[in-house]
């Protein structure tokens, strides 16, 4: 007679009956008609190790170019057959033009910044990108159920997708293929949140902010918009201002510049991402100082005549 089932398989069974469930929701638009029995998924059955390495090979399926990027899978409320359009768009006989990703939090984790942006900023699409497998299939869980939950919900502005309809996340290793997702100029904000602070001199390569790095999030970011940082490790936010604004920036020094605390004071951004991620709430229970810094992308400067 087998006995009990081990952690492993618990956890195995239980994706593999919330995979079927994400299958049913997403079939049905999210409208299930149990609107009151959508539970959430529970985050110790998606057991992952607190880091993965950006330099193995992961087996991903990336776009060649952010023109084949098939949103619509991700964001089917706004792009797509069943994409929402305004009464005026439609009266009009003009054709919608579906929007574009314009947030991206690199590193997501668990998805907390992705669900407490989604209501502040409803019609602009946000995407979490994750490496670790595991946690990339939770977030995209929750995401499918917080929208069957919500599927009913009026909105603010009659005419416009229910909540959360806004957020989705996929698996990807961007120090290697963030400009296979977006063009040139393509996003208004990019979130580092806590990420992975490498403490060994050997180890610095894999910090998600370097020369190199900040250059690619230059050209995927428009003029204007912003990279905001935050971490509980001060000698990772001197890095990293150092290398957007600092002595080890090289060429990209000139596409930033760091934005004054006034500004980060009045913006609701910098209050999400320092209260409602997963890590911030550590940090505020453990009692850890967390260390912010914002950049904004500058214009590109001008040719030499």
């Amino acid at each position: 007679m087998p006995g009990p089932p081990n952690k492993r398989q618990k956890r195995d069974d239980y994706q593999k009956a919330q995979e079927n469930l994400k299958l049913k929701r997403t079939a049905q638009g999210g409208n299930q008609g149990e609107k009151g029995n959508v539970v959430l998924p529970q985050k110790k059955f998606y057991r992952q190790r607190a880091h993965a390495n950006p330099f193995s090979d992961h087996m991903l399926e990336y776009p060649r170019s952010p023109a084949e990027m098939d949103w619509s899978t991700h964001y089917p409320a706004f792009i797509g057959d069943a994409a929402v359009t305004s009464t005026e768009t439609a009266s009009s006989g003009i054709a919608a033009r579906h929007p574009e990703v314009e947030v991206a939090d690199i590193g997501c984790g668990f998805g907390g910044l992705l669900m407490a942006l989604s209501p502040l900023i409803p019609q602009t699409l946000i995407l979490g990108m994750e490496l670790r497998m595991q946690v990339t299939q939770y977030v995209i869980n929750k995401i499918v159920a917080l929208r069957s939950q919500h599927h009913d919900k009026e909105t603010s502005i009659p005419g416009t997708p229910t909540p959360y309809q806004n957020i989705s996340a996929l698996r990807s290793n961007t120090m290697k293929f963030l400009p296979n997702y977006f063009h040139k100029g393509q996003l208004s904000k990019i979130f580092l949140c806590f990420p992975d602070p490498h403490f060994k001199q050997r180890k610095h390569k894999a910090r998600i902010a370097s020369a190199q790095l900040n250059a690619e999030y230059a050209y995927v970011t428009r003029p204007g918009g912003m990279v905001y940082t935050i971490t509980d490790v001060e000698e990772l936010s001197q890095w990293m201002t150092k290398h957007f604004v600092g002595e080890e920036a090289g060429d990209a020094k000139e596409l930033w510049e760091r934005v004054s605390q006034e500004e980060l004071d009045a913006d609701p951004c910098v209050k999400i991402m320092s209260e409602e991620t997963e890590e911030s709430k550590k940090v505020t229970r453990n009692g850890g100082n967390k260390h912010i810094a914002v950049f904004r992308r500058k214009s590109n400067p001008d040719w030499p005549e």
